[in-house]
């Protein structure tokens, strides 16, 4: 039966479940002149949100529900990142809202649901929690792509979305099933993913626990946006809302390594010869398809959609690493590429206005002769995106370049060096165009003069270089996460 100390340790969890629900309420009786207040109020709720995970934290693993929940520290460092990020996020979005005459209050109340599935995904300890977390977040995400519902490229992007993400799922579950019958055939059956680590070993059935396993590597593929299962997202990040693409590009990406991290190591750790190399397959198809497609994108939201997948490739070759040491350099680099693409996601968010999309590389043209700063702070985000020094990006892709190698793995982390050496094409030439082209006469380049914008924007490019600079906290508190 559930108790107090149950109900503490998912305080953070419960809590934003019932701001969410307070926000609806809230919507619905608001005056419309009175709706822009839901603004502050999620931002709010998301910064006590933040603290209570912080602070409510123990100093050692613990467990609620019978196992169902785990709160440790893995959880709390991608917690308290989608927290920020997802804050940062709605700063972004505010103009964007407004000009478009978008749904506030839903738009706000689907991102705190959407949130909400995020802390269960990187927190489940069990195969159920996984798959509710997941399809929490998936739900709202198919909503919040859908929130422009008059644009036609809008609802064709949320159709493709959920078509694929429901197909996903079911192989995630179907995987699921068969993991958890392999799992009574030498013993008694178990959802549970520390008693599932330590049945592997003795199980009668392999083969079935294999095939399970390779189910729910599609399932995680999927949700990476790891090439071959990327199809879905150059169209849904060039229809959704600029502020929803950001979402998906940023905070969905920790969701994503949290389950991964879960499922392959806490659950099929005794499998890790055969998913090990399957993990370092994904990783050079996703760092092939998405650098070489990259290159000849001229619409910037699907040169960053395929931006994505490559950066996807390089998290997979630290969890293919199978250690400590590579779970913690891709929980770094998840973090990294968070940041990194809320940054370039926001500076198109700060040029955009009602009437006009900044989607396009050309619309970038002399951008520096018009906004120098807006300028500088996109050079920082595609420098880092890139991987060049002293920015954090090239830290992250250090650091899961070592593991590879550490892991025996040399070939792997020739590959990324090249792809990535490659990869610098498409980020240069967008700094090109920024800074070479001339721009047009009677262009359509306006800066948002929201102030909190601008701010939180500038912050959140200079974090880039600061972290580049100084990344060993951050990369402490992910290695302390994981024991080392």
């Amino acid at each position: 039966m559930p108790n107090i100390n149950d109900i503490l340790i998912m305080l953070p969890e419960f809590y934003l479940v019932a701001a969410a629900c307070l926000l609806l309420l809230m919507d619905a009786f608001m005056k419309p002149a009175q709706r822009p207040l839901l603004h502050w109020v999620s931002i709010i709720v998301l910064l006590v949100a933040m603290y209570l995970v912080i602070v409510g934290q123990p100093p050692q693993t613990v467990t609620a529900f019978a196992g169902m929940f785990v709160r440790d520290g893995v959880s709390e460092v991608l917690k308290v990142f989608t927290l920020g990020v997802t804050a940062m996020l709605m700063v972004y979005s505010r103009p964007y809202l407004i000009d478009r005459k978008l749904p506030i209050g839903e738009f706000y109340a689907l991102l705190l649901f959407a949130v909400i599935g995020i802390m269960l995904l990187v927190s489940a300890g069990n195969l159920i929690t996984i798959y509710l977390g997941l399809e929490l977040l998936s739900l709202s995400s198919y909503a919040l792509v859908a929130l422009s519902r008059d644009a036609r490229l809008t609802s064709e992007a949320a159709i493709k979305y959920f078509v694929l993400g429901a197909l996903a799922s079911g192989m995630l579950l179907y995987g699921m099933s068969m993991v958890y019958g392999a799992s009574g055939m030498g013993g008694t059956p178990s959802l549970d993913l520390a008693q599932l680590h330590q049945v592997m070993a003795y199980t009668t059935a392999p083969t079935l626990l294999v095939f399970g396993m390779i189910f729910m590597l599609v399932g995680i593929g999927f949700k990476l946006g790891a090439a071959p299962f990327h199809m879905w997202i150059p169209d849904v990040y060039q229809g959704a809302p600029t502020p929803i693409t950001a979402f998906i590009a940023s905070a969905s990406k920790l969701a994503a390594f949290g389950m991964a991290w879960r499922l392959l190591d806490g659950g099929m750790g005794d499998l890790s010869q055969h998913w090990q190399l399957m993990l370092a397959v994904l990783a050079v198809v996703s760092l092939a398809i998405g650098n070489l497609v990259a290159i000849v994108q001229t619409n910037l939201k699907r040169m960053l959609a395929y931006s994505t997948i490559s950066h996807m490739g390089y998290l997979l070759l630290g969890l293919s690493a199978a250690g400590p040491e590579g779970y913690a350099a891709s929980m770094f680099y998840a973090i990294c590429y968070a940041l990194m693409g809320l940054a370039a996601f926001g500076v198109m968010l700060a040029l955009s206005r009602a009437g006009f999309e900044c989607e396009e590389i050309a619309d970038l043209k002399g951008l520096n002769q018009k906004a120098p700063w807006f300028a500088f702070l996109m050079l920082l985000a595609m420098f880092s995106l890139a991987g060049v020094p002293p920015l954090v990006g090239f830290w992250a892709k250090a650091l899961v370049l070592e593991a590879a190698i550490h892991a025996n793995m040399l070939w792997l982390a020739l590959v990324g060096v090249v792809f990535a050496i490659i990869g610098l094409y498409y980020y240069l030439h967008v700094i090109k165009v920024m800074y070479f082209d001339k721009a047009e006469e009677g262009g359509t380049l306006v800066v948002q003069q929201d102030k909190s914008l601008r701010v939180v924007l500038s912050l959140n490019a200079l974090l880039l270089l600061a972290l580049g600079m100084y990344w060993g906290p951050l990369l402490d508190w992910c290695r302390h996460a994981f024991g080392l």
